[in-house]
């Protein structure tokens, strides 16, 4: 890419405003119809590998691979749609796009990782309790502290002046909105 085409994308992605967190969410939402199968086709291939239990307390693949592996799916994922455009296809769908807050360019690997690791913190710390309690037992307040703990990330977002996200910051990326797409 050209100096001059990065310059006009770094200054088109500065003016343009920032995403309302209510079009984040549908896009997320979007985004989860194409991550669900993505990580029901990771699990699979580790059962392939490490093949089929007889019954489900005794697991067949271990915790860590599975992690780990869940893990490298999600980066992928989206590590190649934001490097190559910016967006995923819910992100698309719904006009958002995610810039460096560095240049406003395109996101670099390791901000990928950052921004990832990140927002997926919070839902990790969130399922902790649960190593304590029955997850089918478990009192209301249980589940409520663990709500609160997974959306401790967007939470974030109205406690600082920028009105960024946990992961925002961390990775020094932001949502903005995307300019409508013109019909050629």
């Amino acid at each position: 890419m050209s100096t001059t085409t990065e310059h006009q994308e770094s200054s088109l992605a500065a003016a343009l405003p920032r995403v309302p967190i209510w079009r984040h969410l549908c896009a997320m939402f979007y985004d989860l119809f194409l991550i669900i199968p993505l990580l029901m086709l990771t699990s699979a291939l580790l059962i392939a590998i490490h093949g089929p239990t007889d019954n489900a307390v005794v697991r067949s693949v271990p915790a860590w691979q599975q992690w780990i592996v869940t893990y490298l799916a999600l980066v992928g994922f989206f590590g190649l749609f934001w490097r190559q455009k910016g967006q995923t296809l819910g992100m698309q769908a719904w006009r958002v796009t995610l810039v460096s807050r560095l240049d406003n360019a395109r996101v670099p690997w390791t901000h990928v990782f950052i921004r990832i690791g990140t927002a997926a913190a919070p839902v990790i710390l969130s399922l902790l309790p649960f190593l304590y309690f029955n997850i089918n037992n478990a009192s209301v307040l249980v589940y409520v502290i663990a709500a609160i703990i997974a959306g401790m990330g967007f939470f974030w977002r109205w406690g600082n002046t920028e009105r960024l996200y946990l992961h925002d910051q961390l990775s020094s990326t932001e949502l903005r909105l995307a300019p409508p797409r013109t019909k050629k």
